[in-house]
């Protein structure tokens, strides 16, 4: 695959959470995603719990024939450039992320109209290595390849069809 000019290659996997663990010891931080209407990129706006400084990103994945893995590229900006571009027309997403500390994955505890879901996800420098990473007694079903469970999908299910799909599984 040939990966674009200043892109990173993103190799991550994601699953369902059924039973929450414990994150009273994870670091926390809340992510507010906007998905640009008409475009492949994420505007990110990112509030640490531990009084850190906000970070700003505009995102873009490119579309990859790999289920695993996929070119990306950030931009970071400033909250003046953010707040320029939050204006533009897209469909948002909310979520408290989680970084245990005793784990490599992440869990991602969703607001508003998606509340309810806990997906978790694990990255790594590899295909082979993100593939043989045990699995937490946590994750359920694996969904890395349902365009479902997307950030972009995500962003325009409603709560019902979020309901519905939960159910089908």
């Amino acid at each position: 695959m040939e990966i674009p000019k200043y892109a990173a290659m993103e190799i991550e996997r994601r699953f369902l959470v059924t039973h929450c663990p414990d994150l009273s010891g994870a670091r926390m931080r809340v992510i507010e995603d906007v998905y640009l209407a008409g475009t492949r990129m994420r505007l990110r706006a990112i509030t640490h719990a531990d009084g850190r400084p906000a970070e700003y990103k505009l995102c873009k994945k490119y579309p990859s024939a790999e289920a695993l893995r996929g070119p990306i590229v950030n931009l970071y900006l400033s909250a003046q450039e953010h707040a320029l571009m939050a204006a533009l027309p897209g469909a948002a997403v909310r979520k408290r992320r989680y970084s245990m500390p005793w784990a490599a994955f992440s869990i991602d505890v969703f607001e508003g109209e998606l509340s309810g879901l806990i997906l978790s996800e694990v990255e790594a420098d590899s295909v082979e290595e993100v593939a043989r990473i045990g699995l937490p007694p946590w994750v359920s079903q694996e969904v890395t390849t349902d365009p479902f469970f997307t950030g972009g999908a995500l962003s325009r299910t409603s709560a019902e069809d979020l309901r519905r799909r939960l159910e089908a599984l």
